[in-house]
Protein backbone atom coordinates (compact mmCIF):
# COMPACT_ATOMS: atom_id res chain seq x y z
CA UNK A 1 0.00 0.00 0.00
CA UNK A 2 2.85 2.37 0.85
CA UNK A 3 4.45 1.64 -2.53
CA UNK A 4 1.23 2.57 -4.34
CA UNK A 5 1.00 5.85 -2.43
CA UNK A 6 4.63 6.67 -3.29
CA UNK A 7 4.02 5.90 -6.99
CA UNK A 8 0.92 8.11 -7.01
CA UNK A 9 2.97 10.91 -5.39
CA UNK A 10 5.73 10.59 -7.99
CA UNK A 11 3.20 10.59 -10.83
CA UNK A 12 1.45 13.66 -9.42
CA UNK A 13 4.77 15.50 -9.10
CA UNK A 14 5.70 14.67 -12.70
CA UNK A 15 2.34 15.87 -13.99
CA UNK A 16 2.51 19.12 -12.01
CA UNK A 17 6.01 19.89 -13.35
CA UNK A 18 4.83 19.22 -16.90
CA UNK A 19 1.74 21.41 -16.45
CA UNK A 20 3.79 24.25 -14.94
CA UNK A 21 6.24 24.11 -17.85
CA UNK A 22 3.36 24.09 -20.33
CA UNK A 23 1.74 27.12 -18.68
CA UNK A 24 5.02 29.07 -18.75
CA UNK A 25 5.49 28.21 -22.42
CA UNK A 26 1.92 29.25 -23.23
CA UNK A 27 2.40 32.56 -21.39
CA UNK A 28 5.54 33.32 -23.40
CA UNK A 29 3.90 32.29 -26.68
CA UNK A 30 1.06 34.70 -25.87
CA UNK A 31 3.54 37.50 -25.05
CA UNK A 32 5.30 37.00 -28.40
CA UNK A 33 1.96 37.09 -30.21
CA UNK A 34 0.91 40.26 -28.40
CA UNK A 35 4.24 41.92 -29.25
CA UNK A 36 3.76 41.04 -32.94
CA UNK A 37 0.19 42.41 -32.80
CA UNK A 38 1.44 45.67 -31.25
CA UNK A 39 3.97 46.02 -34.08
CA UNK A 40 1.22 45.45 -36.66
CA UNK A 41 -0.98 48.05 -34.96
CA UNK A 42 1.86 50.58 -35.03
CA UNK A 43 2.40 49.93 -38.76
CA UNK A 44 -1.33 50.29 -39.43
CA UNK A 45 -1.44 53.60 -37.54
CA UNK A 46 1.42 54.94 -39.68
CA UNK A 47 -0.48 54.04 -42.86
CA UNK A 48 -3.89 55.31 -41.69
CA UNK A 49 -2.61 58.63 -40.32
CA UNK A 50 -0.02 59.18 -43.05
CA UNK A 51 2.68 59.85 -40.45
CA UNK A 52 5.70 58.01 -39.17
CA UNK A 53 5.04 55.90 -36.06
CA UNK A 54 7.64 54.52 -33.67
CA UNK A 55 7.71 51.18 -31.88
CA UNK A 56 10.09 51.38 -28.93
CA UNK A 57 11.67 48.49 -27.00
CA UNK A 58 13.46 48.82 -23.67
CA UNK A 59 15.65 45.74 -23.17
CA UNK A 60 16.72 46.92 -19.71
CA UNK A 61 13.30 46.73 -18.09
CA UNK A 62 11.63 44.31 -20.52
CA UNK A 63 8.98 46.67 -21.88
CA UNK A 64 7.78 47.88 -25.26
CA UNK A 65 5.64 50.80 -26.41
CA UNK A 66 3.63 50.87 -29.61
CA UNK A 67 1.14 53.20 -31.23
CA UNK A 68 -1.01 53.46 -28.11
CA UNK A 69 1.94 54.97 -26.18
CA UNK A 70 1.55 52.71 -23.15
CA UNK A 71 4.34 50.56 -21.78
CA UNK A 72 3.73 46.81 -21.89
CA UNK A 73 5.86 44.63 -19.63
CA UNK A 74 6.88 41.17 -20.79
CA UNK A 75 6.55 38.17 -18.45
CA UNK A 76 9.31 37.60 -15.90
CA UNK A 77 12.12 35.26 -16.89
CA UNK A 78 12.02 36.38 -20.51
CA UNK A 79 15.18 37.79 -22.07
CA UNK A 80 14.68 40.46 -24.70
CA UNK A 81 17.06 41.63 -27.43
CA UNK A 82 16.64 43.81 -30.50
CA UNK A 83 18.49 44.05 -33.79
CA UNK A 84 17.57 47.27 -35.59
CA UNK A 85 19.06 50.03 -37.70
CA UNK A 86 22.02 51.76 -36.06
CA UNK A 87 20.21 55.09 -36.25
CA UNK A 88 17.37 53.60 -34.17
CA UNK A 89 19.52 52.38 -31.28
CA UNK A 90 20.31 54.60 -28.35
CA UNK A 91 23.39 54.39 -26.17
CA UNK A 92 21.25 52.79 -23.46
CA UNK A 93 18.77 49.95 -23.50
CA UNK A 94 16.23 51.52 -25.87
CA UNK A 95 15.84 50.54 -29.52
CA UNK A 96 13.24 51.63 -32.05
CA UNK A 97 11.63 50.37 -35.19
CA UNK A 98 10.05 53.13 -37.26
CA UNK A 99 7.08 52.61 -39.60
CA UNK A 100 6.41 54.97 -42.51
CA UNK A 101 3.13 56.05 -44.19
CA UNK A 102 3.74 53.73 -47.16
CA UNK A 103 3.89 50.71 -44.81
CA UNK A 104 7.65 50.25 -44.99
CA UNK A 105 9.87 50.38 -41.93
CA UNK A 106 13.44 50.60 -40.72
CA UNK A 107 13.17 46.86 -40.12
CA UNK A 108 14.61 44.69 -37.40
CA UNK A 109 14.26 41.63 -35.24
CA UNK A 110 13.04 41.35 -31.67
CA UNK A 111 14.14 38.15 -29.96
CA UNK A 112 12.41 36.75 -26.90
CA UNK A 113 14.31 34.00 -25.09
CA UNK A 114 13.33 31.71 -22.25
CA UNK A 115 15.83 28.99 -21.44
CA UNK A 116 16.60 27.13 -24.65
CA UNK A 117 13.57 28.45 -26.54
CA UNK A 118 13.56 31.55 -28.72
CA UNK A 119 10.88 33.50 -30.52
CA UNK A 120 11.88 35.91 -33.29
CA UNK A 121 9.57 38.72 -34.32
CA UNK A 122 10.88 39.91 -37.67
CA UNK A 123 10.00 43.25 -39.26
CA UNK A 124 10.70 43.58 -42.98
CA UNK A 125 12.28 46.91 -43.86
CA UNK A 126 10.85 46.95 -47.40
CA UNK A 127 7.24 46.01 -46.72
CA UNK A 128 6.97 46.45 -42.94
CA UNK A 129 5.47 42.96 -42.72
CA UNK A 130 5.71 41.36 -39.27
CA UNK A 131 6.33 37.63 -38.89
CA UNK A 132 6.61 35.51 -35.75
CA UNK A 133 9.01 32.57 -35.74
CA UNK A 134 9.18 30.03 -32.89
CA UNK A 135 12.52 28.22 -33.11
CA UNK A 136 11.18 25.21 -31.17
CA UNK A 137 8.70 24.47 -33.95
CA UNK A 138 11.45 24.47 -36.58
CA UNK A 139 14.18 22.43 -34.94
Amino acid sequence: MLAVIILIGIAAAAVSISVAHGLASARINAAAGELAAALRTTRTQAIVHGEQRIFQVNTGNGTYRGADQRDVRLPKGLELSVTSATSDQSAGDVARIRFFPDGSSTGGRITLRSGQREWHVNVSWLTGAITLFDTAEHS
